[in-house]
């Protein structure tokens, strides 16, 4: 029971640390609507324009992509997919790896997981968080992920936008990067909910078995 305890004891911070809250101040709640088709598929867009030159998706394929977003497969594959990938392929980034760890100094990571590792919070505050900093190689800096080697590579759109709708935009991107870490999160909580109300059903004739058999014990 003590090792037990200890065990639990020792995964909390990094529970904490998945989850990205801690007590950052700039972490703040993801407007994020996973039943918000239009929202994942202006998500998809902003990644393969903006994120997809640097990162992949291996756990993703364009074919599953476009059918859980309502999005024919022709479609998809003429304005997300700009190489000569097939339907069924995975969506990797054309970067190699040798070149990104020398111009960055680290290779960028996939990003199929990283919403589910980090937290949609996380994901969200993170990227409206890049500042100015001309002591950092590429002119900015994170207050989510302080001294980040990522350049800011939605500056031109920030600037463009403005903040309120570059916000918009960012949780739309947040949303997708949800939806690519656990696409089958809807269909999952849809059962979920299914199994617990088969269970209260279930619950009521074997509650009345249960004091029929044991009526005459005494």
């Amino acid at each position: 029971m003590k090792k037990l305890a200890v065990i639990i004891l020792a995964l909390v911070p990094s529970l904490g640390l998945a989850a990205g809250g801690g007590n950052n101040p700039y972490i703040v709640d993801a407007p994020v609507n996973h039943k918000d088709v239009v929202s994942l598929q202006k998500g998809a867009a902003l990644f393969v324009n903006y994120c997809m030159g640097c990162h992949g998706m291996k756990y993703v394929r364009y074919e599953r992509l476009a059918n859980d977003l309502n999005i024919p497969v022709e479609m998809a594959q003429k304005h997300f997919n700009f190489t000569s990938d097939k339907p069924g392929d995975q969506m990797a980034n054309a970067m190699p790896e040798e070149q990104a760890k020398e111009w960055f100094g680290a290779a960028p990571p996939d990003l199929s997981l990283t919403a589910r590792l980090r937290g949609e919070d996380w994901v969200y505050s993170y990227l409206i968080s890049f500042y100015e900093d001309e002591t950092r190689p590429y002119g900015y800096n994170n207050h989510v992920f302080d001294m980040v080697g990522m350049p800011h590579v939605l500056a031109g759109m920030e600037q463009e936008l403005g903040e309120d709708e570059f916000k918009k935009a960012m949780a739309d991107l947040t949303n997708f990067l949800g939806y690519a870490a656990e696409p089958v999160r809807l269909e999952r909580e849809s059962l979920g909910k299914k199994v617990l109300f088969f269970l209260f059903l279930l619950f009521i004739p074997a509650y009345l078995l249960k004091r029929e058999y044991w009526k005459d014990v005494h």
